[in-house]
């Protein structure tokens, strides 16, 4: 289960980008999450949660915001999102494609009171 380093990276993020000195309490933390990223989301939640518990961050709100799957047709030129793990252009059926979003695996925002 990775999704528990992934959790515990979150925090040591979040601790670095505190103000020193300033025991400010973290309202949200928004996270990208591609979903070729392999991680799990309610996987992710709830590693965060255990590890936030009695903490300084047990009200800290997890936001995952799951970015799909997007493929540029190096053939027609066309973006397009897929969902079933099809890597082919759905207007031309041409497999000479690139993945241009859904790797993502990034902290978005840090919300402090």
């Amino acid at each position: 289960m990775h999704e528990l380093s992934i959790a515990q990276s979150i925090l040591d993020i979040v601790n670095q980008h505190l103000p020193s000195g300033n025991t400010t309490q973290v309202k949200s933390v928004t996270v990208r999450i591609g979903k070729l990223s392999n991680v799990l989301s309610d996987s992710l939640r709830f590693c965060f949660e255990a590890i936030t518990k009695d903490s300084d961050f047990e009200k800290t709100q997890l936001i995952l915001n799951v970015i799909p799957i997007t493929i540029k047709c190096n053939d027609c030129n066309k973006l397009t999102e897929i969902n079933d793990y099809v890597f082919s252009c759905p207007s031309c059926d041409s497999t000479n494609i690139n993945v241009v979003a859904g790797n993502d695996l990034n902290i978005e925002e840090i919300e402090i009171e």
